[in-house]
Order: C-alpha cells, then sequence, then structure tokens
C-alpha cells in the first residue's frame, strides 16, 4: 500500500446522500484492506453517518452540497472529514437540554476517543467548516465475531 492515499465524494445535501456517503467510505477502506464486518469499520460507518446527517440537517438549506474526504496517511492514521459551505461551526448542547436531537458530534467525539483518535472543527477558506476525525489506522486481522454469553460456567 503507498504511504499516503486519498479519496473524495461530493453529495447534495440531501438525506439520501447520508447513505451514499456510507457506502463510499466502507468501499474506500475495504480497497485500502479494512474489511467490512469489523468493529472499527462499523464505528467509522457511524461517524461518517453522524457527520453527514449533521452536514445535511444543520446546513439549513445554505450549502447545497458536502465533501466526504478521507485521508490514510503512512499506515498510521486515518482522517475522516466533511466539509459544508455553510459558516456556522456545530453547537455542543449541555446534558440537561431536553431536545431529540443535537447529540451527534457528543457521539462523534466520544467515538473518537474511544478508538484512540480526536475530532476538531475547523473553517475553510470558503467560509465554510470541515468536521475531522483522526483515528489510528489499525487494520485488524480478523473479523469481529459475537461473543456467545450463556450463563455456564467452564470448568
Amino acid at each position: 500500500m503507498a504511504d499516503h492515499l486519498e479519496a473524495s465524494i461530493t453529495l447534495p445535501s440531501d438525506p439520501a446522500s447520508v447513505s451514499a456517503a456510507r457506502a463510499h467510505v466502507v468501499g474506500t477502506l475495504a480497497e485500502w484492506g479494512m474489511p467490512e464486518d469489523t468493529e472499527v469499520s462499523d464505528t467509522i460507518r457511524l461517524i461518517v453517518s453522524e457527520l453527514a446527517t449533521n452536514a445535511v440537517q444543520h446546513t439549513l438549506g445554505q450549502s447545497p452540497t458536502f465533501t466526504v474526504d478521507l485521508v490514510l496517511d503512512r499506515h498510521d492514521q486515518l482522517c475522516i472529514g466533511v466539509t459544508d459551505s455553510h459558516p456556522r461551526f456545530p453547537k455542543r448542547l449541555p446534558a440537561a437540554v431536553q431536545q431529540d436531537n443535537g447529540r451527534g458530534l457528543v457521539i462523534i467525539r466520544w467515538l473518537a476517543v474511544e478508538c484512540g483518535g480526536r475530532m476538531r472543527v475547523r473553517p475553510t477558506r470558503e467560509g465554510g467548516k470541515t468536521v475531522s476525525v483522526v483515528l489510528p489506522w489499525g487494520v485488524p486481522a480478523e473479523p469481529a465475531t459475537a461473543v456467545e454469553v450463556t450463563g455456564q460456567q467452564e470448568s
């Protein structure tokens, strides 16, 4: 594998684009050596889903498209970035706020930290923003399997 790989897709800010973003990312990562049936792949799928959903829902029709960028650098870190052209930065809601939405970034940040990574938000030159998650790249040797719990003790 090369020391530096990149992939990008630009999609319309439409709810149907969220599944297209997930499919693009999972397919690209499979090409780069990450099996689709691993916990890491599932985590990345959820991160992309939350980032793409935020790009669609929270730009209030002011960003006609969003872009998903993947960068794998020197086999040690994967950067997932979602860029839109809306200037408003995401706001973190207090835990006590009673709303049905607004927790996506909390979920993303928690997943990133759980995997040993980080999340950041930065402005673009064009006046929009990019929300990125950087994760350590560690292609699992074997697919994740479900552990069966029977309640019986081994002797």
